[in-house]
């Protein structure tokens, strides 16, 4: 007799299922569209399902994650109060070029996210993995006092023997390196790798790490983030990982196409502080307290205007997801959006519908290389529903595009880890930086425009003759798309 049809398991199978359907709906709150979804697998799959919510499907119940008192040192929230309340009575000093056409939406992250507004940096775009890779050894070599090191993905494999070789040399001159890492995604790295690191004087600490020793039950949660900061005066922000696939070297993905930062200016204290905050709630010995060192005074490098935005969890609001809408709503031209996955929500689908549909060209490029085959599908339905509004869709052929962009009108734009799906959205932690210039967008316009070039275009009528094995493939991700 097997076990799902033993009468003596079938009450207690019964009974979790519906303990945890209680639990989703009277406790969990979550939104309808995920509750449904959820229960639709815990009835679907008996034990299977239970076990799934064990590891996906659990809010995070502990609030105000990253608290850190250093923003009084600073003067964090004093420029927060006089920001806010000079943009809402009108007096704030604009000093670039089109931010003050955005200060709703610099308003709206001030007041969500505590996001400054500086305007007085430089930014360096790097499309090419070996190219950002490159200048940021160059720059880990220049450090004089300290080096910061945020990423999801760290492995020990070519690219990351040669940075972790080189912070070694770096430490061992005084410099203080740091390294954070999210143990989900750096699954195949422990803090003992990094032994001649610590030895050297480096420290290392793991976001979110398993209580068990081969099993991290939290899948959600994870630190997406991707951060470096050195010597208070860099910091880079993107998409890039750390790892030889990023620098087009695994067969799997081919070419490696992505998007990331290299700052300098005073949005490099925001960065800065995000490092800080993250460190802090992972480190339980080695918390990192306000110094001058870590936020020196900048001389002005530019006149780029951005923010710094952070989403979570932790948080109330989905602030990277609603600065994509307002974005989206803002745009009088074109909107051109990169993401590896796009599972958007309603309100993210229906924002994008509506540009189109009000004559706005509206242009999404996402990889034709999956490596998430369910995702891959549902991604593939929901840009069907865009190109039978008018939308033009591109699928990325020289390899995997990695990149999480958003450029509208030659005038603001957006550059991140957040990619556009419901986990970016409101499961992980994520960083972007929101900029407000016409040359940083105009560059990340032409970039989106020379990889047309490597693309083939996913037109209306090629979507509809799709062969029904696809049809199928994409139905069946779709109704996975609220727990994916």
């Amino acid at each position: 007799m097997s076990f799902f049809t033993d009468i003596g398991y079938l009450p207690l199978i019964m009974f979790i299922n519906i303990l945890a359907a209680m639990v989703i709906i009277f406790l969990e709150r979550k939104d309808a569209t995920s509750t449904w979804a959820w229960i639709l697998v815990l009835f679907f799959i008996p034990l299977g399902g239970f076990i799934l919510y064990l590891l996906l499907g659990r809010q995070l119940r502990k609030k105000h994650l990253f608290r850190w008192e250093g923003r009084k040192d600073i003067g964090i929230d004093n420029l927060i109060s006089y920001q806010t309340e000079s943009i809402r009575d009108d007096t704030f000093e604009f000093r670039i070029e089109n931010a003050e056409n955005y200060k709703e939406m610099i308003y709206m992250h001030l007041k969500t996210n505590n996001a400054v507004l500086t305007q007085d940096n430089h930014i360096d775009i790097f499309d090419d993995g070996a190219d950002k890779f490159e200048q940021l050894l160059k720059d880990i070599e220049a450090a004089k006092d300290h080096i910061h090191v945020q990423y999801y993905i760290f492995r020990l494999d070519d690219l990351g023997t040669r940075i972790v070789n080189k912070l070694i040399k770096k430490a061992k001159q005084g410099v203080k390196v740091r390294i954070l890492y999210d143990e989900m995604g750096s699954r195949n790295v422990k803090k003992r790798h990094f032994k001649e690191l610590l030895n050297a004087g480096g420290e290392v600490e793991v976001f979110f790490p398993s209580i068990l020793p081969l099993l991290n039950p939290r899948l959600n949660f994870r630190n997406h983030r991707k951060i470096v900061v050195i010597d208070g005066r860099i910091g880079y922000i993107g998409g890039f990982n750390v790892g030889d696939e990023y620098l087009g070297l695994q067969k799997k993905f081919g070419y490696w196409r992505d998007t990331h930062l290299r700052i300098e200016g005073s949005a490099v204290h925001p960065l800065q502080t995000r490092f800080l905050l993250d460190w802090n709630q992972a480190s339980a010995q080695q918390k990192m307290g306000y110094s001058d060192r870590y936020f020196p005074a900048i001389p002005k490098k530019g006149d780029v205007g951005l923010q710094i935005v952070s989403s979570g969890p932790d948080s109330d609001w989905e602030q990277i997801k609603i600065g994509y809408l307002k974005l989206i709503n803002m745009a009088k031209k074109y909107i051109y959006i990169q993401t590896p996955y796009f599972i958007p929500d309603v309100s993210f689908l229906d924002a994008i519908k509506i540009a189109t549909l009000s004559g706005i060209d509206v242009r999404i490029m996402i990889p034709n290389k999956p490596d998430h085959m369910f995702v891959y599908w549902a991604t593939y339905s929901y840009v069907g529903q865009l190109l039978r509004a008018g939308a033009k869709v591109y699928i990325y052929e020289k390899g995997f595009i990695h990149a999480k962009a958003i450029i509208i009108d030659d005038e603001a734009s957006t550059v991140g880890t957040a990619n556009l799906d419901v986990r970016s959205f409101s499961l992980n932690f994520e960083v972007n930086a929101f900029i407000y210039d016409s040359t940083i967008s105009h560059q990340l316009a032409e970039l989106f425009e020379k990889d047309i070039f490597d693309c083939t275009e996913l037109t209306w009528e090629m979507y509809k003759n799709r062969p029904t094995l696809i049809k199928f493939k994409e139905s069946i991700s779709r109704l996975l798309t609220p727990i994916l």
